[in-house]
């Protein structure tokens, strides 16, 4: 069990001689050698031990926490990266025009190229589910993108073609849940709630790399400087949007393995909708599905890697073309 998902409101995690304990009201719910152990992922209203902080601090156990929605709030950190001339030369780079729209626009072909291979391969296995239009339109928009000549420009550019893969994304889901378009803060719906969450996982463990390899996650090219936004994770994730989390969402739906009444609703008094939430069994379900994917295999140059090390790859990559200003190179989905 490398990752650990602590899902029940009112538990606590716990250290317990060369085990780690998770119990609720003197029941224990779960325990587990402590080696196996590699992430922990806390959601909602669960305590951690004096003990238990100790114990994951000391082994560079990484520790994410979020609220009951799933949006990423924070994590348990050690401490700072001794790497301060890596640091410098990522600010350096960041007051380079040049070096920041090169990097945008990389990153914004890929997520549109990644994004339009997704909805290629299902026409291709769906031939009934009409993707022309759509397809056509995310390839003219990705001939746009080397025009842009302000990262602005290519924001503008990232929105337009995110509304018109997710109208094709629509057509892909082929059971009875209801998606109109993209929402966030709250989800809208069941499908917009799963793709939330599992963009909050991704960010969190991209995060977690940035960090580790000695680079500012607050400190992008694509995403501007804001607040507590991580930037550069945010950056760094657009590639695989589409192919880790947008394909688990259609596999959870297509598949039958989530279903409507599998999601709570609370509304206001006039029937907005205020949370789309998954039930606590659902929640396994996705999580089971997550760890699936992000530990699938794929083929790379250099040998096979799971999802979940492509991240490190791929910070390694970035890492290099800030040091030594050469081509970032994104993972392009074959």
């Amino acid at each position: 069990m490398p990752t650990l998902y602590l899902l029940e409101q009112g538990s606590k995690l716990s250290k317990t001689s060369r085990r780690v304990v998770v119990e609720k009201e003197r029941q224990i719910l779960l325990e587990i050698p402590e080696f196996k152990v590699e992430r922990v992922f806390v959601f909602g209203n669960v305590q951690i031990t004096t003990q238990a902080l100790k114990f994951l601090l000391q082994n560079n156990i990484d520790v994410s926490f979020f609220n009951l929605r799933g949006r990423f709030i924070g994590k348990l950190i050690p401490f700072e990266s001794k790497n301060v001339y890596l640091r410098i030369a990522q600010y350096e780079k960041f007051k380079d025009e040049e070096f920041k729209l090169k990097i945008a626009k990389l990153i914004v072909k890929t997520k549109i190229k990644n994004s339009r291979t997704l909805l290629q391969k299902f026409y291709h296995n769906h031939p009934e589910t009409n993707l022309e239009e759509e397809i056509k339109r995310l390839d003219e928009i990705y001939q746009e993108v080397e025009r842009k000549t302000k990262i602005s420009s290519l924001l503008g550019l990232e929105g337009v073609s995110s509304k018109i893969y997710f109208s094709g994304f629509s057509k892909c889901l082929r059971k009875n849940f209801s998606f109109k378009e993209r929402t966030r803060h709250p989800p809208q719906d069941p499908v917009n709630s799963l793709l939330s969450l599992g963009y909050s996982l991704i960010l969190s463990e991209m995060f977690s790399v940035i960090f580790a390899l000695g680079l500012d996650p607050y400190v992008g090219f694509l995403h501007s400087l804001e607040y507590s936004r991580p930037s550069l994770a945010l950056d760094l994730i657009e590639e695989f949007r589409s192919v880790i989390v947008d394909r688990l969402v259609l596999d959870l739906i297509n598949k039958e393995m989530l279903k409507e009444e599998d999601f709570e609703y609370e509304n206001s008094e006039d029937g907005k909708v205020l949370k789309v939430l998954l039930n606590q069994e659902a929640k396994r379900v996705f999580f089971s599905q997550y760890e699936k994917r992000m530990n699938a295999k794929i083929t790379l140059s250099s040998g096979e890697v799971s999802y979940r090390r492509l991240f490190d790859v791929q910070t390694r990559i970035m890492i290099s073309a800030i040091k030594e200003n050469s081509e970032y190179i994104p993972f392009i989905l074959r």
